[in-house]
This record gives C-alpha cells, structure tokens and sequence, in this order.
C-alpha cells in the first residue's frame, strides 16, 4: 500500500470511496470502533472479496453497517428491546443480532447462511457519511488480516492489508478503539455475545436482564477471535450433505466445483464456479445450498474442493453444514 491510497476523509474522497464500493471494490473507512473493511453488502462478490483479503479461515458471519435505523429495519425484524437498545445508543459503538426478513438483501454470504443478521449504525461522520453516499449497507469486519490486531489507523490497515484494499480513508485514530458490543435479540433472553464499548450495565438499564455467551469472567476488551458471535449457531440443511464425492448418486442434487463437473445421474446440479474461482464459489455458496437443499431430493453430493486460499473457508463451512465439526 503506498501513501496514495491512504485519503484524507475529505467530502470528494469519500465520495470516491463510495463509487469504488458501488463498483464492487473494497475500501477501509474509519469508525468510532476500528477501522471496518468496507464492501457493498448485498453483492456476493464483493462480500467474497472480503474474507478473500482477510484471509479469513471461516465464512464467520459479517457486522452490517446501515445509515440508520430505518435503513436497517428494511433488512430485520426490530423488537421493543431492539428498538429501545438502538433508539438509545444508535448511532454508536453496539451491534444487534435480529431475525432477517424474508425479503433482506443482504448477501447470504455475509450472515454465513443464517436467518439472522448482525446490524449496527455506526457512530462516526466519516463512516455514516460513505454509507449515505453509497447508498447501500456495508460490511465493515476490522480492516486487518485474521489474527492482526484490529486496525485504529490508517497506517495500521495500510501494513495489514497492504494492496487488498482499494482506498483507506484516513478519519484519524479510533476515538473508542475496541469493538462494538454485540447483543442477540433473536429469542426472549437477551445474550451478549462480545463485551465491547457500551457497558453491561447500559445494556441491562435499556433490555432488562442478561445473560452472556463470553467465558467468564467476560471483561476487558473483546478479542478479535472472540467469534462467539456467532460460533454458537451454524447455518445447516435439512437434507444430509456428502462431501467429497466425484459423482452425485441418482435422487442426489449436487453441488459441484470447477470445469471437470459432469451431472451424471444428478437430479439437478450447481456449479459453484465453472472456472474453478474460489472467490467464485464463496459468493454462491450459501445461496446454491439454499437452493438445493430442497425435498425434491434425497441428499446433495459436493465435489471435493481444493484447500488453497478461500477454499480452506469453504470447505470449513460446508463441514459444519454436514456436522462434522
């Protein structure tokens, strides 16, 4: 990364910015948090680009980021404990789990194929003004490599992600500079699922009483693989998956991979990427399983896919779908 790509957060940079996201490029952008790794959220390819240039080694689900609470209330359901945690603390340094509508177009990618999405409007003028220009939500995951340290400068992202990443704008350091607290609001107990900026306390003051998915004694800053997040729950079929397998047997859907895929005796098959692109297959992953994953079938065979790069993430995920971790 050389210094030209590292912007002041002037009104024409990030107007910038927010054209190179709509093209399906990734740009960094401060938050009051961290600095987030920013891509437009409802294209799948873009959100590949994301794990791609962290070099995630799981598709963990990603945190949104919306303009504001209508904004995000087009994408999940809000109920009264979410609608009094945001009302109160929006824009600012928490994030909340909430069951996805049906008509969310957020990348299935992005929510690791769960019915649940990770939402918050963040509370810095640099981030909420690329969200507006943009026009859309946007992934913001810590603008680092996976096990860096999160990133509070621009020059901390620049010797993370080096070329990665299209533009970072430069807002200044963190003011907070840890992340944000993530609360699960999907069921009747409210969870908190990382410790972050916004005290337990404030959050009990606002939802009522808590119960907490960290280890004990759950305090301090939250660590970067502190993926409780979302570790808990894993997007799964209702049909079984055969993973590995040359051929689909017949009754079988079958989820192949690169251009030596034949059908055979497949009831219907999908290839994640003809050419054999990892970046390819990560963006239509969740939405292939999704639609094969169907009662016309028995079971979905998937092709071996080879571990380099992305594909460790991919076949991480579809071991988990299987339960076989």
């Amino acid at each position: 990364m050389t210094a030209a790509n590292i912007l002041s957060a002037t009104s024409e940079n990030i107007v910038t910015a927010a054209r190179l996201v709509n093209e399906g490029k990734l740009v960094a952008f401060p938050t009051e948090t961290v600095y987030g790794l920013g891509a437009d959220a409802t294209n799948d390819e873009a959100v590949a680009s994301v794990f791609s240039a962290k070099a995630r080694p799981t598709f963990n689900p990603l945190i949104i980021h919306f303009k504001d609470m209508d904004a995000a209330a087009r994408a999940v359901t809000f109920n009264e404990r979410a609608e009094r945690l945001a009302g109160a603390i929006w824009p600012g340094s928490l994030t909340l789990v909430l069951p996805r509508r049906p008509e969310c177009e957020i990348s299935l990618l992005a929510a690791a194929g769960l019915d649940s999405l990770a939402v918050r409007v963040p509370g810095d003028d640099v981030a909420l003004t690329l969200l507006r220009e943009a026009g859309c939500p946007l992934t913001a995951p810590s603008a680092n490599r996976s096990g860096d340290v999160s990133p509070t400068t621009a020059a901390h992202v620049a010797e993370s992600l080096g070329d990665a990443v299209e533009v970072i704008l430069d807002g200044g350091p963190s003011r907070v500079g840890i992340e944000s607290a993530i609360v699960d609001l999907t069921d009747e107990t409210t969870v908190v699922l990382r410790p972050g900026a916004v005290a337990m306390k404030n959050i009990e003051a606002l939802a009522g009483p808590v119960a907490s998915a960290c280890a004990a004694p759950c305090a301090g800053p939250p660590a970067s693989g502190r993926k409780a997040s979302f570790a808990a729950r894993h997007y799964t079929t209702g049909l079984p998956l055969r993973l590995n397998v040359a051929e689909a047997q017949l009754g079988e859907a079958f989820l192949a991979f690169g251009p030596d895929a034949r059908e055979g005796d497949a009831a219907h098959m999908l290839n994640l990427s003809p050419a054999g692109d990892f970046r390819e297959a990560a963006a239509n992953l969740f939405s292939m399983l999704h639609e094969l994953d169907s009662p016309e079938y028995y079971s979905i065979a998937v092709m071996p896919i080879p571990e380099d790069g992305l594909g460790r993430a991919i076949n991480d995920r579809l071991r988990r779908v299987a339960g076989h971790s």
